[in-house]
């Protein structure tokens, strides 16, 4: 369905009063992107088909038709080692991408929320890069990182912590870690992130065997920390940037939804939903908005004035 002035109204309202959780998707960076411009090191930040062509390219990997990203990262992997890989990574996300309307407009939710004495946002992205963290910086905002650690060795298949001192520390204990949310905003990587101090500290959920991991080990939901798993469990939910192919972020949304026995529901801002999307997401009672990411945008930032 279209978007209309009561959408953004209703979800402009329970942003302020912190009752909507935004996920950011890989299609996040293509917001405000002209239709004619590609990705350029800190210029546009990429998507993920032009994050496979650049690793191929980088690789000289052999099947320049098949440039699927998990493929082209298990190949850099197998062939020249996580080493490797990394390095590649590193120097396409380690570049000041300028943040999108959409990233700006997220850091404008700690200010409003402290108006309404509310907790501070907890924002949710499947994304490397540092865009929301490079706008809340803009917006002198403090904020902790929370990431998903990719790389093989004893802290895999865990999370750490970054408080905004630069300080991290390993989350042993997640049902009784309690030092992140309320206080200050959060930002929860699911899938890894670049650590522009530390290359050793990048973390990445890109090759076919990382999603693997991801999944067998364990019960990934489970090793979020307590008080945001808490928050996710009673909170609406807004997925911007996302196709809702993403099987992985289906099965930790599920193990979410299970622990409060129903979803309470949210929006998909999509520019061409499948039917297949909507027939889905509709028994999560998620509604798909059919809206350019850059509209919505522009109407939220009416909405908060």
């Amino acid at each position: 369905m279209k978007a209309d002035d009561r959408h953004y109204s209703l979800v402009a309202e329970l942003l302020a009063n912190g009752d909507v959780i935004p996920f950011l998707g890989a299609g996040a960076n293509l917001c405000d992107r002209p239709a004619a411009a590609s990705f350029a090191v800190g210029r546009f930040a990429p998507s993920g088909s032009e994050l496979a062509g650049n690793l191929a390219a980088s690789s000289r990997y052999p099947d320049a038709h098949d440039l699927d990203l998990l493929r082209v990262s298990q190949y850099v992997d197998a062939v020249l080692g996580e080493g490797q890989l990394y390095r590649y990574l590193h120097a396409v996300f380690d570049a000041d991408y300028p943040p999108s309307s959409l990233h700006r407009l997220f850091a404008q939710l700690p200010s409003l929320l402290r108006e309404h004495d509310r907790p501070q946002p907890l924002l949710v992205t499947t994304n490397y890069d540092d865009l929301v963290e490079r706008a809340l910086v803009a917006a002198g905002e403090p904020f902790d990182v929370v990431w998903y650690e990719a790389k093989r060795g004893p802290a895999q298949g865990s999370f750490l912590h970054r408080l905004p001192d630069g300080e991290v520390v390993p989350i042993v204990r997640p049902n009784k870690y309690l030092a992140v949310g309320g206080a200050r905003t959060v930002l929860l990587k699911l899938h890894g992130a670049i650590d522009r101090a530390d290359l050793k500290r990048d973390s990445y959920v890109i090759t076919e065997d990382n999603y693997i991991d991801y999944m067998v080990s364990g019960d990934v939901g489970e090793q979020i920390p307590v008080s945001l798993r808490e928050r996710m469990s009673s909170s609406h939910f807004l997925f911007l940037g996302y196709s809702m192919r993403d099987w992985n972020l289906r099965v930790i949304l599920r193990q979410i939804w299970a622990e409060q026995g129903i979803s309470t529901g949210g929006w998909s801002i999509q520019r061409r939903p499948s039917e297949v999307d909507k027939r889905f997401w509709a028994r999560q009672r998620i509604e798909i908005l059919e809206v350019p990411l850059e509209n919505w945008v522009d109407s939220m930032h009416e909405q908060f004035g």
